[in-house]
């Protein structure tokens, strides 16, 4: 077995024992108390690195902004993608930074837990309720109001498992048993906010690459393990969907890996940069990829996205918002998938 492999599981027992002995039941506060609190510095935990995942926080980010207008926002994050994903949100002033590789820096990682700790919060906010780390941060942390998002609502909506969602609907339950009044709204979707200036270059790009002014479909053929569809699955869907959507260009988006899963060759686009790739698919129509990092980028871009799923669960991950739909593919097939995505373009040509 890979020794990198062996300690990520040694790190992941410990780390959910820890979490085990400390973290307890959700706190419960006096109302007086926390109506009296001035909440202007909030920290959120997120301790994982993958694009996805980070870009899944937008939505919890984008109501404690509507809710806390002026405040101050440290983010508890791993990796240092994080300040290219939330490069323009203006509330977001810190970033505390968990090396992506724990035992090969040591000394960043340890630096990152102390820098949380010995900072003072008006509250802290525990992004996902089943991370041990997420869990132990907020524990230890030096903040008035504490946030585990342990406790489970009764009379759930029907949205309430997806993984951007829950957390808002829990953090909302948790304002309101504390006194807060909050007004009714929907949650806020996905949103790398772009630029106008980073939208016009994305133009740019994809008018150099088709080189003419027919509308544009965006394809990701990649994803990561088992969530990556085979060079046969991928050849099959776009004889289909090549001849279906013939009267618009069709460019493939090209993983960091930069490998494609057709086999015949369309124009393509590759960049290492999130923010270009975001602002190309945002001058698209559409975009069709499975579960995937580039899938919620496609998301937070504010474009239609077809997100195809085979392992994961669509209600725990699927793309919503401007119109964005799941399709199981392990019961629809390739001109099922031709069909919904038809009707989307019908809805808006």
């Amino acid at each position: 077995m890979n020794i990198n492999f062996e300690t990520n599981i040694f790190r992941r027992k410990l780390t959910k024992n820890i979490a085990a002995f400390f973290v307890g039941k959700e706190s419960v506060y006096d109302k007086n108390f926390v109506q009296n609190i001035s909440i202007k510095k909030i920290a959120i935990i997120r301790p994982n690195h993958r694009l996805g995942n980070q870009l899944l926080l937008t939505p919890l980010l984008n109501e404690v902004i509507a809710i806390f207008p002026d405040c101050e926002i440290d983010l508890f994050l791993k990796g240092s993608v994080g300040k290219v994903i939330f490069s323009n949100y203006d509330n977001v002033t810190s970033f505390i930074e968990l090396p992506k590789k724990h035992f090969k820096n040591p000394l960043q990682y340890v630096s990152a837990w102390f820098q949380l700790k010995n900072k003072k919060y008006d509250l802290i906010i525990n992004a996902v309720s089943s991370s041990s780390s997420g869990k132990i941060a907020t524990k230890i942390s030096n903040a008035k109001l504490k946030f585990f998002g342990l406790k489970e609502q009764e009379d759930n909506p029907d949205d309430y498992n997806h993984i951007a969602k829950k957390t808002v609907y829990k953090f909302r339950n948790f304002l309101i048993e504390n006194g807060f009044k909050l007004p009714k709204t929907a949650i806020p979707p996905l949103d790398l906010k772009l630029s106008t200036e980073e939208i016009k270059k994305g133009n740019k790009i994809v008018d150099a690459i088709v080189k003419n002014t027919k509308k544009t479909i965006a394809l990701f053929t990649y994803a990561t393990g088992n969530k990556c569809y085979s060079k046969e699955w991928w050849d099959e869907f776009y004889k289909l969907f090549s001849v279906k959507f013939a009267n618009y260009n069709i460019i493939e988006i090209l993983p960091v890996e930069n490998i494609s899963n057709l086999s015949v060759e369309i124009p393509q686009f590759y960049s290492t940069d999130i923010r270009e790739i975001a602002s190309v698919i945002a001058n698209t129509v559409l975009f069709v990829g499975a579960d995937s990092g580039m899938m919620h980028l496609a998301s937070s871009s504010k474009t239609t996205t077809v997100g195809l799923f085979a392992v994961t669960n669509p209600q725990i991950y699927k793309p919503y918002g401007n119109r964005s739909v799941a399709i199981d593919t392990n019961i629809s097939t390739h001109q099922d998938i031709v069909n919904s995505i038809e009707k989307l373009l019908d809805q808006n040509p």
